[in-house]
């Protein structure tokens, strides 16, 4: 017999709405596992599918070894390592322009919906016109456009808006009980900012920051407006300029893989590292805990010892 209010009939939505998130899995990771598998092939290998063996490491090789004929090693090499730093770079910015920006929306204020769809408005305008926009504004002033001057500055507002509703959502689900607790123990303001508020909301910081790194790793329409041509590109203006001067070749499907397992393995190495901090830090804690515990429980005994000598 069927339970109460069970029913023998299938559940389609949820039927439907399963299939609908396997489509889209195989939708965006699909192309990725593809672009791996096409890196592998050998020296007969083409950008096209199906594969052609025999099974070779050669494409990732031409990455790193620059005495291979047509080797872009030193070029691609260069381009990641300003990569990476300008996207740390505005990552970190992001992420403390984004956090400083949600505090001040912690409290309602006067005509803050206007201030919320003014930093909404990057996010609405389009990469490219935004792009265009600062250099025009930038070519008016009489100030050279560089990667570390310009397109630096133009990723981070791009990167905001993004940060912003990140730390939104974090505080929307914040007790601010918590913070109240603490000031009636009597920490202070500083403290209770340190050891409590931004505890809870690392996540979101760091969240704010993964928004940052991306959109700007990632980025080719912004950067390529606001940089001079004597500068070192970035790396998605390099793997640009490859495409457009020579044959396309599998060694690009490598650098992808490269990058993609790059910025996974960076993921990962943060997550472990903090998740381990917090674990450390939590330990100490109950350590401290405990031994404030045993001081007052030793108290007591000598105190009732005292009692009852008397």
């Amino acid at each position: 017999m069927q339970g109460p209010g069970r029913s023998g009939k299938r559940d389609w939505a949820k039927l439907v709405l399963g299939v609908y998130f396997v489509l889209f899995l195989a939708f965006i990771y699909a192309p990725l596992l593809l672009m791996g598998v096409l890196s592998l092939q050998g020296e007969f290998g083409s950008i096209t599918f199906p594969f052609k063996g025999p099974l070779s490491l050669d494409w990732w090789r031409t990455l790193f070894d620059e005495s291979r004929p047509g080797s872009n090693a030193r070029a691609i090499r260069e381009a990641a390592a300003q990569s990476v730093w300008l996207s740390v770079a505005a990552g970190a910015i992001t992420a403390l322009l984004a956090f400083s920006l949600s505090m001040a929306f912690r409290r309602r204020f006067r005509l803050d919906g206007a201030a919320f769809y003014l930093i909404m408005l990057a996010l609405m305008t389009p990469g490219y016109l935004l792009a265009l926009g600062t250099q025009l504004f930038w070519s008016y002033a009489g100030v050279e456009t560089s990667l570390w001057k310009t397109a630096l500055g133009t990723n981070v507002i791009w990167g905001i808006p993004f940060g912003f509703l990140v730390m939104l959502a974090v505080w929307n689900r914040y007790d601010e009980t918590v913070e109240e607790a603490a000031r009636d123990l009597g920490a202070d303001r500083r403290r209770t900012f340190q050891e409590v508020t931004l505890p809870l909301v690392w996540t979101g910081i760091f969240g704010s920051f993964l928004f940052g790194f991306t959109l700007t790793w990632n980025d080719y329409d912004r950067t390529l407006l606001l940089i001079s041509g004597v500068e070192t590109q970035t790396l998605p203006l390099q793997i640009a300029g490859l495409t457009f001067t020579a044959a396309i070749r599998p060694d690009l499907y490598a650098l992808g893989s490269a990058t993609t397992l790059g910025s996974i393995l960076v993921i990962l190495v943060i997550l472990v590292l903090v998740t381990l901090r917090l674990r450390v830090r939590g330990a100490g804690k109950v350590e401290r805990v405990e031994e404030e515990l045993g001081e007052v429980e030793s108290f007591d005994i000598e105190s009732l010892g005292g009692t009852a000598a008397r």
